[in-house]
């Protein structure tokens, strides 16, 4: 049901996000150095600071004429410092409001020439600084620096301050050299870092990296340059062996928080409560995950405490009253989310919360917990014990359950049929993406080609070191990236075969490395087989799965894919998205390289391409709406397809990794079988015993008398309840039959007839008709209690244990055609 936006919506605290949290740990582990405000460039007078800047290896590239520009921006740099305070170039600079100012700084520098008599443009002035900068005469910040960036700045730190240490790093190679930008951009975030800090490239620390990519603050740009540079000089083997092995997403990263950080998220006004929450955490935390403990802080915390914060201003006790309790439980029974709509919108939608079990059960268990510790440590736990809002019926974890099998096995009975056109679509898209960027690659910059019935034009220029184009624009002007189009074909592919080929997790997946894939030779007749290793995950049990043919040429296909030109499998870095904590370098298969850097394929990246392919193939689900696969509907495909087709339960709970067999039961979508045939056999056996002319088909006049009973029973106050095939018994008096089922739209007229009664009663009573007065009343009493019978169905449908069934009277009516009978036509 879709709903506007409540004001309660707009209202609600927002929780405090955790990202940043472990970049300023790796700042505390790993600071910047230190900035000094005193070196002896920057503490030169001003002629001899004039003479070192004249120096032969201090001059920026360019003629002569744009050298004399820098000097006289410099000259009037020098001048306007020497009128603020501090000994060194360096604390004058940091004196100045220019130094906290990343645009239009140099106002300050032309205001002072103008007191001058001159008139001094702004393209002046910023080459006299990048003269200073260069010169390391001043150090600006990096915030600065990467706003006031100058193509010039990077070739003269390169020549004047560290020419061995540069030559060293272009040596060495940068990380992705398939792009002339990619090498430019990571030496320069390390002139940056130079020109920033000082020293040379030898000097730069892991702090200095992460200052970069601080100040960066978020922009595409900075924080590409400063991954690359941290990357390359981590190769080279500059940091130390417990540096970060990466810096992807360093911004957004949380890590592991104390349990504090993760209460406090929710800004709980009951610091009682709040502190008693944490103190529960911290007694649990030694025996519960990470992610389990993320997961019981949202709960306690957001989906508890903060909900009856919110909607019971004041409260401060855990002994909740009835009508609270209730409330909270009706509020928790659904869920406002935004919901793309059929139409590409988005509404904000109600819906029901299907973890709302699981959400009680753990509350539930907070209380008795607390119960229970209250005996042991009285003085710790024993003023928060109070009676459990939830019984044991409303967290039921046998309906629970049953509900999650009802619509994990509709999922899988839905899916197992579409599983092959899915397949076939997987491939063709793969064959076609890899069609477009073959033609691409053999075409010649700027020139327009056409492939599968679409045309493409190619860019005249291009950044790669081997001239091919990246990308093209189609017949409508988009730009295509056909690489990357054809990277995320393969990688969807590749998941959809080997997720159906082992019915291994997503997590599993992402883990799969080169040194997995291992053979063993069978004792009795020497044959090898290959065995994919699946690292421990959820469960922590590791286990081997016999590699298919159909699987080894996946495997293949991905290893011979990500091999790099030494024919190894490159390290790359994982980081455990539940954990919270980064893995040691392992050569993953699902890696690809972006921007110079090979990183590990993300589960988002996976589903997104799982996604595309799905669109793709128009498959629809039972209310014609696109159908949704994920990645775990392909692992219990797979057990049910094992199952179905003849594998041992028990062989398939070791291949599926679980610890109990009933829960590899749970994933199987079996059609009870045995259940059906017996069915069917027993309605045959009795078939076979009973008469049989019971069994003949309906001729058309028996269908057409059955059809007419019910056309029979309309009356004039509502219908009749008499069985088919009986007469009235009793002589169509309707008012007095317990059979008549009177409309409460009738009401009117059966108060009439009531009524009608009275007169008569009277009359006969009047005329002394002591026969018909007997009579008259068994009919008043009847109509009498037809009417008490109707008040009474309308009140107990207006009161608040109506359940909302609806009457007969409201039951939508089918009506039926049936061709006449040809006596009936005849007559």
């Amino acid at each position: 049901m879709t709903i506007a936006v409540p004001d309660t919506h707009k209202d609600r605290r927002s929780a405090r996000p955790l990202a940043g949290v472990e970049a300023a740990k790796l700042l505390q582990r790993f600071p910047p150095r230190p900035r000094p405000t005193d070196w002896p460039v920057t503490s030169l007078n001003r002629a001899d600071l004039y003479d070192w800047l004249r120096h032969p290896d201090q001059r920026l590239p360019g003629t002569e004429s744009s050298q004399a520009t820098r000097m006289v921006g410099a000259r009037l740099l020098l001048s306007w410092m020497e009128t603020l305070p501090g000994d060194t170039w360096q604390q004058r600079w940091l004196a100045s409001p220019a130094a906290s100012q990343q645009k239009g700084w140099y106002a300050h520098v032309q205001a002072y020439s103008r007191t001058l008599g001159r008139n001094t443009p702004a393209a002046t002035v910023q080459a006299g600084m990048h003269t200073l900068i260069c010169a390391d005469a001043i150090r600006p910040d990096l915030t600065w620096l990467m706003a006031n960036s100058s193509r010039f700045a990077r070739p003269a730190i390169q020549r004047s301050r560290d020419p061995e240490g540069f030559a060293r790093l272009e040596a060495a190679g940068c990380p992705g050299d398939d792009n002339v930008g990619t090498a430019s951009a990571a030496l320069l975030a390390i002139a940056q870092m130079i020109a920033a800090y000082g020293g040379t490239v030898q000097d730069i620390t892991v702090g200095d990296c992460l200052a970069l990519l601080q100040a960066a603050g978020g922009r595409k740009t900075g924080t590409r340059n400063a991954r690359l540079a941290y990357l390359w000089l981590r190769e080279l083997g500059q940091f130390p062996p417990d540096a970060p092995g990466s810096l992807l997403s360093f911004s957004n990263r949380a890590g592991q928080v104390s349990v504090e950080m993760l209460v406090d998220r929710y800004q709980l006004q009951c610091k009682p409560v709040r502190d008693l929450i944490v103190d529960y955490l911290n007694e649990r935390r030694p025996s519960i995950d990470y992610s389990s403990l993320r997961q019981m802080s949202t709960v306690l915390a957001k989906l508890f405490w903060s909900d009856l914060e919110r909607h019971h201003p004041g409260i401060d006790s855990l002994r909740l009253d009835k009508e609270v309790a209730a409330a909270w439980k009706a509020r928790l029974a659904t869920k406002t989310i935004y919901r793309r709509q059929p139409d590409g919108t988005t509404a904000l939608v109600t819906e029901p919360r299907e973890t709302a079990p699981a959400v009680k059960q753990m509350v539930r268990a907070f209380y008795l917990d607390i119960a229970h510790w209250a005996i042991e440590e009285p003085g710790r736990w024993g003023r928060w014990a109070a009676p459990v809002p939830i019984n044991q019926d409303e967290w039921s974890a046998k309906k629970l359950g049953q509900r999650q099998k009802s619509r994990s096995d509709q999922r899988t009975r839905e899916r197992l049929p579409v599983l092959p056109a899915l397949v076939r679509v997987a491939e063709r898209r793969l064959k076609e993406a890899r069609t477009r960027l073959d033609a691409l690659n053999a075409a010649s910059p700027g020139t327009t080609i056409t492939v599968l019935g679409e045309t493409f034009t190619l860019p005249r220029r291009t950044a790669r070191l081997d001239g091919r184009p990246m990308n093209a624009y189609d017949a409508a002007g988009r730009r295509r990236h056909l690489g990357t189009e054809e990277k995320r074909a393969f990688w969807a592919w590749a998941t959809i075969e080997i997720l159906r080929h082992t019915g291994i997790r997503i997590e599993e997946l992402g883990e799969i490395g080169h040194h997995s894939i291992i053979s063993y030779k069978l004792p009795t007749s020497g044959e090898v087989i290959p065995l994919l290793q699946v690292a421990p995950s959820k469960n922590d049990q590791e286990r081997l799965l016999l590699v298919t043919p159909e699987l080894a040429d996946v495997l293949s296909a991905v290893i011979s894919r990500v091999r790099s030109a030494d024919g190894t499998v490159p390290l790359v870095h994982s980081y455990d998205s539940h954990e919270r904590t980064w893995n040691p370098p392992m050569p993953l298969l699902y890696q690809w390289q972006v921007s110079g850097e090979n990183r590990q394929i993300s589960q988002h990246t996976i589903r997104d391409a799982l996604n595309e392919t799905l669109m793709a193939s128009g498959l629809t689900d039972a209310s014609g709406r696109p159908l949704t696969f994920a990645p775990h509907d392909f692992r219990r495909i797979f057990i049910t397809d094992a199952i179905m087709n003849g594998l041992p339960p028990h062989i398939a709970q070791v291949i599926a990794g679980h610890g109990n067999i009933n829960t590899t039961m749970g994933y199987a979508a079996i059609y009870p079988t045995d259940a059906i045939e017996a069915h069917q056999a027993f309605i045959a056996r009795r078939r076979a015993v009973r008469p049989a002319e019971e069994y003949r088909t309906v001729t058309a006049e028996e269908w057409e008398e059955f059809l007419g009973h019910f056309e029979r029973r309309k009356l004039a106050l509502g219908d009749c309840g008499r069985a088919y095939g009986t007469d009235c018994v009793h002589e169509h008096a309707c008012v007095r039959c317990p059979l008549l089922i009177v409309s409460p739209s009738e009401r009117p007229r059966l108060i009439e007839i009531r009524d009608n009664l009275s007169d008569r009663i009277a009359e006969a009573e009047r005329e002394g008709w002591r026969g018909e007065v007997e009579g008259l009343k068994v009919s008043l009493a009847a109509a009498e209690e037809k009417i008490a019978q109707l008040d009474s169905r309308r009140e107990r449908r207006n009161s608040p244990i109506f359940l909302g069934i609806p009457a007969l009277e409201q039951v939508a009516a089918r009506a039926t055609t049936v061709a006449p009978s040809p006596s009936a036509a005849a007559r």
